[in-house]
């Protein structure tokens, strides 16, 4: 392990995060919210402080591989996940550290599950800080800083250790250049997504900070009620339909803007993505329409709950607590499949479920031909055997690291469903859950024990397992070379 590196890309990424806390002190100051507006200077100025000097020091061997990369990746989410709980704990508006650390990880890895049980009650401006911790992990802590970082020929490293789903390439010959181009797009979407949601009478403050919400799939709200409090069928709309492209392959929009739109329509795992979607919003519909009055109503929940779930957004319009059995069923599976790999989107990724498909039909085709010549393909293209047992090892990561947390939180004795459910959103980076962790509830009830559980689920979904491992793993940091 080459530490010199590893703590020289780290120090001068907080060192950028550190800027990030002069927004919500500008929105502070704005609404005139002084006492906040100094909390977020303070916490600013400290990170700050800390960072610059391991900044300064220049490495004396300059060697990254994947696993400094990965270290840097996980170091970076953990501790700017602990400085961004600073604002909410030394303001008073969260008491509880863990609780303000618990919000801090929701909001950074997009997963939108809160421990607050009156979400009003906060100042503008922590309110902001909220959903701005949505839009900052969307994209990502660290891509955001290559984007700033001067040219490094280590880009592509530090965004494939951060970066969701199975592959990630760079979409042009440079990984900073990448890294702008990712961000240039998602902060033009999360634009567009504003102006749409003011447009629809949503106030521009809110409109701001549910679109960054929708931009990250994270689902925190500025409304105890969530969206369902403007009971708009227009906004509803708005939101389903950003929060589907935002669960989409940002490299297909790049596609888009350079004219390749044959590399889009071959897409298969768009149109899979797309196929589940619509799958999933018959299903449900056909099984709650006694519930509503019209094909409408009930087109306009389910909608908007698939959309949201699938995506990991987290959003609810309806307590699904409330709906059959076998909706619910479906939530919790679209929980596990997720929105496509190279997205905002959390859950296994639909790239991995087609790559999985693909895999088992190619090995009962061997069972039956044995001499036959069978490889795995997407769009066209041959996928490597490394890619295919890729996906497989990370299955096998994700569904330990699922059955050991569903073990530990059932020490919480909680219900069968809030138990599986409550892992399940976490680590899928969801938000909501079922039970008593639903749409209409909160995470405030849980102990600390299983709070610090659930914390580490939502860290280890975003960033898929392998970099906090690796970071525990004794022998990672043994060599310094």
């Amino acid at each position: 392990m080459n530490k010199g590196i590893v703590f020289h890309y780290l120090s001068r990424a907080m060192l950028i995060g550190s800027a990030l806390f002069l927004i919500p002190a500008a929105v502070s100051l704005y609404f005139r919210e002084y006492f906040c507006a100094g909390v977020f200077l303070l916490v600013g100025i400290c990170v700050a402080a800390v960072s610059l000097p391991f900044s300064l020091i220049r490495p004396k061997n300059k060697n990254m591989f994947a696993r400094e990369g990965m270290v840097i990746a996980a170091l970076l989410w953990v501790l700017f996940s602990v400085a961004g709980g600073l604002p909410f704990y030394l303001s008073g508006c969260i008491p509880s550290f863990c609780d303000a650390v618990f919000e801090s990880v929701s909001g950074f890895t997009t997963t939108g599950s809160t421990i607050l049980t009156d979400i009003e009650a906060l100042p503008k401006g922590m309110l902001f800080w909220r959903s701005f911790t949505h839009w900052v992990g969307g994209m990502g802590v660290l891509v955001l800083a290559i984007a700033i970082m001067p040219s490094s020929s280590h880009a592509l490293y530090l965004m494939r250790a951060e970066c969701p789903g199975p592959q990630v390439s760079k979409l042009v010959p440079k990984g900073k250049n990448s890294a702008m181009y990712l961000y240039l797009i998602y902060t033009g979407l999360t634009i567009v997504t504003t102006i749409l949601l003011a447009v629809g009478g949503m106030p521009l403050f809110d409109s701001v900070c549910h679109a960054m919400g929708i931009a990250g799939t994270g689902g925190f709200s500025i409304k105890n009620d969530g969206i369902a409090f403007y009971n708009s069928p227009y906004l509803e709309g708005v939101a389903t339909v950003t929060m589907l492209l935002f669960g989409v392959n940002f490299s297909l929009y790049y596609f888009i803007l350079i004219r390749r739109f044959r590399e889009v329509r071959k897409n298969t795992e768009l149109k899979v993505y797309l196929g589940i979607f619509a799958v999933f919003t018959l299903l449900i519909m056909a099984n709650t329409h006694s519930l509503y009055q019209t094909i409408g109503k009930t087109f306009r929940y389910a909608v908007f709950q698939v959309a949201s779930i699938m995506t990991s957004t987290g959003f609810a319009t309806a307590d699904y607590n409330q709906w059959p059995m076998f909706s619910q069923m479906l939530l919790l599976i679209l929980m596990y499949i997720g929105a496509c790999g190279g997205s905002t989107g959390g859950g296994f990724k639909v790239q991995r479920f087609v790559i999985l498909c693909k895999s088992g039909a190619l090995s009962m085709r061997k069972m039956l031909h044995p001499n036959s010549v069978s490889l795995v393909k997407s769009d066209d293209k041959t996928m490597n055997e490394e890619t295919v047992y890729g996906v497989v090892h990370y299955l096998i990561l994700y569904l330990g690291i699922v059955l050991a947390s569903m073990l530990l939180l059932s020490l919480n004795d909680l219900d069968f469903g809030t138990t599986i459910s409550a892992v399940s959103t976490c680590v899928n980076n969801i938000g909501p859950g079922m039970n008593q962790v639903g749409p209409m509830e909160n995470f405030s009830f849980l102990s600390d024990f299983s709070k610090v559980v659930l914390t580490a689920d939502m860290l280890l979904g975003r960033l898929e397992c392998l970099p906090l491992l690796i970071l525990l793993a004794p022998s990672v940091w043994r060599k310094n070379f």
